[in-house]
């Protein structure tokens, strides 16, 4: 007498409606993608004036919509379902001690050799709200202009969130507080092909711009270097008062000779951001020897800084978050606060 086993018949009864789970979900999934996508693309520059007209809170809810699905799998599980190898990779398919193995170089990474990478996943951001500028006293510039954040929530709507949009938001948040500032515009890949100067050049090249700067705008002050760090999330992320930050790290080069006027501008500005804002800055980090710039334009000028600001998987919602703190750091600063 051949008995079927019930635990048996109940097992795979369940993975049947798993699997046609499964597929509802990648059919639903796909055709709302793909409607979005065709029907709904946004410039970066019209995402730019709504995150500064509108504020965070919005963008969070308009722009994550299409992810609630695959952003709780990923919380669970560390899957993504738009990226097939985390699907293996996983730690629902991983022992806790695979997990907590993984490692960092907890280092400020300035390899930015993949230029021609870079240029194809990231566009080119022109100013959101060009205007005449009188007086300035801070310049924003971008060494590495092509640095990116994560596109997961964003990329739907052509949306390719990056350094140059972030001193973009930071100079638009400066002026609701008064504070009048300009971001270099130039691509610096083009003052590369120019010179015929590989990647290692970048400071060159943003060095010749920050002259012609200060030679148009006298009332220039500060001169800021936003770049964007290698490290991954848990690294690079911090919550305060409820909301999520991505976390900034400030770098002085020390082979020139009046560094420490800068290394002193950097513990002021970073004695600001522990007092209003604990935890959101990774410290100051003093460069120097072989392998490294060591200078990073800062011989320019005492109030010349690098700031790193988030890492490789920050959503550019908890930059923004960032960005709103540093203009009030940098506002505090100037106005003696």
């Amino acid at each position: 007498m051949n008995l079927k086993n019930p635990k048996r018949k109940k097992f795979f009864r369940r993975l049947k409606i798993g699997i046609c789970l499964i597929f509802i979900y990648f059919g639903f999934s796909s055709a709302f993608y793909y409607s979005v996508k065709k029907n709904r693309k946004v410039s970066n520059e019209e995402f730019i004036n709504l995150l500064v007209s509108t504020g965070n809170a919005n963008i969070l809810s308009h722009y994550k919509t299409t992810n609630l699905v695959n952003a709780t799998m990923k919380f669970l599980f560390q899957i993504d379902f738009r990226n097939p190898k985390t699907i293996l990779n996983g730690s629902i398919f991983r022992s806790r001690d695979e997990n907590k193995s993984k490692t960092i170089q907890l280092e400020y990474n300035d390899d930015y050799s993949d230029m021609d990478t870079l240029m194809e996943v990231s566009d080119y951001i022109n100013d959101p709200n060009p205007k005449v500028v009188v007086d300035p006293i801070i310049y924003f510039y971008n060494s590495h202009q092509l640095e990116n954040y994560s596109a997961s929530s964003l990329d739907i709507y052509g949306i390719t969130p990056n350094v140059m949009m972030a001193s973009y938001v930071l100079r638009e948040n400066l002026e609701k507080l008064g504070i009048s500032s300009i971001v270099e515009e130039e691509k610096m890949s083009d003052i590369l092909k120019k010179n015929n100067w590989n990647y290692s050049y970048s400071y060159q090249a943003s060095r010749t711009l920050m002259e012609s700067a200060r030679e148009k705008y006298s009332s220039l002050k500060y001169f800021i270097d936003i770049h964007r760090d290698s490290i991954t999330k848990e690294y690079s992320t911090v919550l305060i008062n409820g909301k999520s930050y991505a976390k900034i790290l400030l770098v002085v080069g020390q082979d020139y000779s009046t560094w420490e006027s800068n290394y002193q501008f950097a513990l002021a500005i970073n004695r600001l951001f522990d007092q209003y804002y604990p935890n959101l800055s990774r410290g100051i980090m003093l460069k120097t020897g072989i392998k490294v710039n060591g200078v990073y334009n800062q011989d320019f000028s005492p109030n010349t800084l690098l700031f790193e600001v988030g890492g490789i998987d920050n959503e550019f919602s908890e930059v923004y978050c960032t960005l709103e703190a540093m203009a009030d750091v940098f506002s505090k600063y100037i106005k003696g606060g």
